[in-house]
């Protein structure tokens, strides 16, 4: 078997519409690279997937322990989905840890592949385990397929350079290539990436692709793995396509607003997780013009975006829950002084520290509200990885026409995870460029909050020009000189004025689409409970019964027609990974009375628990 290709004699496959698939095992064993590039062949075969990593918040939780597993869940599939599913049909446990974690989980009569070399008496007990599950009848119901990788690791890679302890750590790409004998996934992409990734001809690369090729001839020869399955690829809307993280999207959505904008683009951001990796992406890329800076924390990162911003810059900054709350009073200047920028919010588990490496829809009302004074912003949500470009561009169009900062949602969920995404054409997006300001001084002096009478934005006047001079701060101005105000009826009156320009982009975005019909039950979602709700929805249409479902992408101001789509239905169900944010929102609003279904798990929503709620409510088993 050669590098450049692999020929065997296979048995005929089942053939499958999709599976959900797995890996885990201890943070040290690789799992999220061996579900990555699980992927990266999935895609490139051509089959829709999605895709969830869940991963310890440690940087090296105690190895062996149920707190250190890592876990990479795939779906992937010949039709077009819209989650990484609810529970595995297949799940690669590397030792007794992942196992106890994630056994719960598995569908039974799954599929379970197990590394039987790491089930000894040390490792059984620091999972909790009396017993070994491999021989205690434990596992009965399901189909468990074991394999001793650690030693077939360590037989593969003995002349490859890599000595020592060393060798095992190829032992998820043993586990990667037996996968791709069972679920006939090609191998040649991983091999080609491993040499792009460690050099043409390294001990690591020489490592990697032996216990690769070691996995992948274990199925074809072990007679216990024949039964291999076959997903078709995918029927996608004609078009290029790539495989994309939700981060990735995001930060290329940006640079493609920059570049629209005809601005170039800045972001100062501080590391925090889950949104450090739009800052590296973005730093990738200095042939764009794109200026990167690590700041040494919150605070000093939204600091120099603001300063970016009043140079006429198109202006970033990345954080997450803890760090939006430092960004709050740089937030409300920046309100004050009414210049643009976007601030990327990932959210994640809170509290304070909280689940770092977790989903949470946990900022919405922070968002809304974290800020002294009467201090209204912009809110756009994100719902999907790839949907994260057009919610970035979307953000940054409004921070520019509306001279204002905007807050963009995203989760750790979208950010983590990825799916096929048709590389749109740049053409089709609009020029969002403002112009700057420019001054007669014949025409009198410059008055900094003269308003456009469309937006009631103010004029973007760049610093050291002659006759713009003006003044910035967060003291109140004067609503036409800029000057330091004190007088009550000014004070007011910018206020109002300020709500105001916020409520006029209501009439600049889209009106909310209905997906479905009748009027007994409306499921209503923001972010990245998309998936699971159209998903549920979809399931539930199929059987017959009415339900429909919309989702927002504008969460401040509303959308225009939204009171008028809510009122058409008996009942609204807002499923959100957090204790009911939406919902308080809708039901201050528009004095709509909704039923809340909320998850705090640190998990994504699931679309069997909203398929559950919603047969509930349409059988008259839940009220309000």
């Amino acid at each position: 078997m050669s590098d450049e290709t692999l020929t065997e004699e296979r048995p005929a496959p089942e053939r499958i519409d999709d599976v959900v698939i797995r890996f885990a095992g201890d943070s040290g064993d690789g799992m999220q690279l061996a579900g990555t590039q699980f992927t990266a062949s999935s895609a490139l075969f051509g089959n829709d997937l999605a895709t969830l990593p869940n991963f310890p918040a440690e940087i090296r939780a105690p190895a062996g322990t149920i707190p250190g597993v890592s876990s990479f869940q795939v779906h992937i599939a010949d039709w077009d989905i819209l989650t990484p599913g609810d529970n595995p049909d297949c799940l690669v446990a590397m030792n007794p840890a992942a196992l106890k974690a994630h056994l719960h989980d598995l569908v039974k009569g799954g599929l379970l592949i197990i590394n039987a070399d790491a089930f000894d008496d040390r490792n059984l007990a620091k999972a909790g385990y009396d017993t070994n599950p491999i021989e205690d009848g434990s596992l009965d119901a399901y189909r468990m397929l074991t394999a001793p990788m650690e030693e077939l690791t360590k037989e593969a890679v003995k002349d490859s350079g890599v000595k020592g302890r060393a060798t095992l750590r190829s032992k998820n790409f043993f586990a990667l290539g037996l996968m791709s004998w069972i679920y006939q996934r090609p191998v040649e992409p991983v091999m080609d990436w491993v040499k792009s990734k460690f050099g043409e001809d390294s001990p690591v690369t020489n490592a990697n692709i032996s216990a690769l090729k070691a996995g992948y001839n274990y199925g074809i020869t072990t007679e216990a793995f024949q039964h291999t399955f076959e997903i078709q690829p995918a029927e996608l809307p004609a078009g290029e396509y790539t495989n994309i993280v939700g981060n990735t999207a995001t930060a290329w959505g940006l640079m493609a607003a920059a570049e629209k904008a005809k601005l170039p683009l800045y972001i100062g951001s501080y590391p925090i997780t889950p949104a450090t990796t739009i800052l590296e992406e973005l730093a990738r890329h200095k042939n764009f013009g794109v200026k990167t800076f690590q700041a040494e924390d919150e605070i000093a990162g939204i600091g120099t975006a603001l300063g970016a911003a009043f140079a006429g810059r198109l202006a970033i900054t990345t954080t997450s829950g803890p760090g939006l709350a430092l960004k709050s009073e740089t937030l409300s200047l920046a309100l004050m002084i009414e210049l643009p920028m976007v601030v990327v919010d990932i959210q994640r588990g809170g509290p304070s520290t909280g689940l770092p490496t977790k989903v949470e829809q946990s900022d919405l009302l922070f968002a809304m509200y974290g800020r002294h004074g009467e201090s209204p912003l912009p809110i756009v949500s994100t719902t999907t990885p790839s949907d994260a470009f057009d919610a970035a561009f979307e953000a940054a169009r409004i921070a520019l026409k509306y001279m204002t900062p905007v807050i963009l949602l995203t989760d750790g969920y979208i950010a983590t995870s990825s799916e096929p995404w048709a590389l749109p054409d740049l053409d089709t997006y609009p020029d969002i460029s403002v112009p700057f300001a420019s001054h007669d001084e014949a025409d009198g002096p410059f008055l900094p909050y003269e308003r456009d009478p469309e937006t009631m934005a103010r004029p973007w006047a760049i610093p050291g020009q002659p006759g713009l001079e003006h003044r910035v701060g967060g003291l109140e101005k004067d609503s036409t000189t800029g000057n330091v105000s004190y007088d009550p009826d000014n004070h007011e009156a910018m206020t109002h004025t300020r709500a105001a320009k916020i409520a006029r982009i209501q009439a600049d975005i889209p009106d909310v689409e209905v997906h479905g019909e009748g009027d007994e039950l409306l499921v209503l979602g923001w972010g990245s409970t998309f998936g699971a709700i159209r998903t549920a929805v979809n399931r539930v249409r199929k059987n017959g019964r009415p339900v429909a479902h919309a989702h927002i992408r504008h969460v401040n101001p509303f959308p225009a027609n939204l009171g008028d789509v809510l009122t058409q239905y008996k009942t609204v169900l807002v499923p959100e990974v957090n204790t009911g944010q939406l919902a308080r929102l809708i039901r201050a609003e528009y004095l709509v009375p909704t039923v809340s279904f909320n998850r705090i798990q640190g998990q994504p929503m699931r679309a069997r628990e909203v398929e559950a709620k919603i047969n509930e409510l349409l059988d008259g088993e839940a009220g309000e």
